[in-house]
Order: structure tokens, then C-alpha cells, then sequence
């Protein structure tokens, strides 16, 4: 932890009957090092394009060494555009490795060879995820896998992997679950039940991984967006007729996020900025689950 002691003046210091508990201290943390990235490694999965390279920019903007993740072949026109501009003008940089989170031999393999580079790995952002809307009447048991494999056992697997390598390393940091107020709500207009369980697993699992590896020095907490506008919420608004004037009118804003605005929460949970944060679920659906 980067941290600044201020030295205690002889009048702040207590006489000699005083308590250590009553003798004050003061300790700060420069806010330009708060919010830094420098220096560290972290993982992004679905990184490849929409949020999760957002989200990854952003990383690389605030000095991390960004590895993504994603099922993509090949790194989209929109990752090698992200990827010129970190690697020129950014302190840090991105990489990509074609990766399904379903496959965790390989996953394990290739986080491993990512915490070897430098030795060390800081942390995960979890942004892999898939979306299928159909009526829960209409489901079959392989519709349930598939979701269910990506969204909650791939992400699971991730953050294992990358604890472990934590772990290895000796690294303390924090690693953030992308899960969704989809977890917390039924969302009004679109029927994906197994969606929305899938997110309420990753809260509830969010919490549990957070009480077994806080004394490892790993936080975990799970980031729960409202509507934004991706490409799989576009793909999304062509099948269902009406559904983004329902979603805009459901919320306090009333209209619907982009990925830009989750990229402060993202710095904000991997860095010291939140250090003493972990176990928490940080909502940001313009004021949708308040009403």
C-alpha cells in the first residue's frame, strides 16, 4: 500500500499516561496514487470489445498492464483500434488472448503464463457474460448450461485461477465481479430468468469469495450496471419491438448508461482507492432498482 506518514508534532503526541489508542496518528494516501494502475498486471475476460474493453482502457489509462480475455478468434477492429491508442499514448498497455472461460485448462494455463511475465498479478475484472431471452416455459436444459457455464461457473473458474496466481505471487489487490442489477431485479419488458440468476449467483458468490481470501490480502466485489448500451443490448432492442423506451423510462435518468460510465467504478474497486472495500455490491443503474 502506497502510503504517506505525516510526522506527529510534539503537541499532538500525548503525555505518558496516554494509551497507544489515544495517541493520534495521521496517515494519508496522495490521490494521484489512489486511483493508480501503475505497475500492475490485471486480467479482463470479455475484454475483446463493449464493456469489458472499455473497462480496459481505462485500466491502461490509470497504468495497468492489461491482458483480455475473450472467445473472439481473432481481436476485434475495435480492440486493435483500443489497443494502437493504450500502447501509444497510455502509461500502460493491452494484450489479447483468444480464450473460452468454459475451458479451465487452458485458462489455468494461460493466467499462469500471464503472472509469470513479471511475476506478479494485481487483479481480475470478470466481464464475460452471454444473454439469452426466452420464456422460462420455452427453456431447455442445454439452454440452461450454456448460460449458466459462461456466466457463473467460467467466471467462477476465473477468479480461482487468477486468486491463485494472486496467491503465488504473494500479490494483494482486488479482483471485480461484473454482475448486474439483472441479479437484484426482474427487468421489466425482457424475460431471461436464466440470465438473472446467473447474476444473482455471481453476487452471492461475490460475497463468499471475498470472506475466504481477505486474509490473503484479495478483495472481491461485484459491479452491478443498469442498462447500457452494447452490442448485446442493441442485438437485444431488434428482437424485442419497444423495449429500449421501457428500459429509459424505468430508471430516474431516464435513458440508458454508456460503457464509459462504469470505467471510474472499475479504477475505483481495483485500486487503493477502495482498499477497505470487499464483500459490497456497487450499484450504478440510474436510480432503476431505487424507485
Amino acid at each position: 500500500m502506497n502510503q504517506k506518514t505525516n510526522p506527529v508534532k510534539p503537541s499532538e503526541q500525548g503525555s505518558l499516561n496516554d494509551s497507544p489508542a489515544e495517541t493520534k496518528m495521521s496517515t494519508t494516501v496522495l490521490p494521484e496514487r489512489q486511483f493508480s494502475l501503475r505497475g500492475k498486471v490485471y486480467v479482463v475476460t470479455g475484454g475483446g470489445r463493449g464493456l469489458g474493453l472499455v473497462m480496459a482502457e481505462s485500466m491502461t489509462e490509470a497504468g495497468g498492464e492489461v491482458h483480455c480475455l475473450d472467445r473472439l478468434r481473432e481481436p476485434d477492429p475495435e480492440f486493435l483500434a483500443t489497443q494502437d491508442l493504450a500502447n501509444r499514448e497510455h502509461v500502460g498497455s493491452l494484450h489479447y488472448h483468444h480464450l473460452d472461460v468454459r475451458d479451465s485448462e487452458y485458462l489455468q494455463e494461460t493466467i499462469s503464463k500471464i503472472a509469470k511475465r513479471n511475476n506478479r498479478l494485481d487483479g481480475l475484472v470478470a466481464a464475460a457474460g452471454v444473454l439469452q431471452h426466452t420464456d422460462a416455459i420455452d427453456y431447455t436444459a442445454e439452454d440452461v448450461t450454456k448460460t449458466m457455464d459462461i456466466n457463473y461457473t467460467g467466471l467462477f473458474m476465473t477468479a480461482q485461477a487468477v486468486a491463485k496466481q494472486m496467491m503465488e505471487y504473494d500479490c494483494g489487490g482486488s479482483i471485480v465481479l461484473v454482475a448486474s442489477m439483472s441479479g437484484l431485479i426482474a427487468n421489466k419488458g425482457m424475460n431471461a430468468p436464466v440470465y438473472n440468476s446467473s447474476k444473482a449467483a455471481v453476487i452471492q458468490l461475490g460475497r463468499n469469495l471475498a470472506m475466504e481470501w481477505g486474509k490473503k490480502g484479495i478483495r472481491v466485489n461485484s459491479l452491478c450496471p443498469g442498462h447500457i448500451l452494447t452490442p448485446m443490448v442493441e442485438q437485444t432492442f431488434k428482437e424485442i419491438d419497444g423495449l429500449r423506451h421501457t428500459w429509459e423510462s424505468e430508471n430516474m435518468l431516464g435513458r440508458l448508461a454508456t460503457p464509459e460510465e462504469f470505467t471510474g467504478a472499475t479504477i475505483f474497486l481495483l485500486s487503493e482507492a477502495s482498499r477497505f472495500m470487499t464483500g459490497s455490491s456497487l450499484v450504478i443503474d440510474g436510480g432503476h432498482t431505487a424507485w
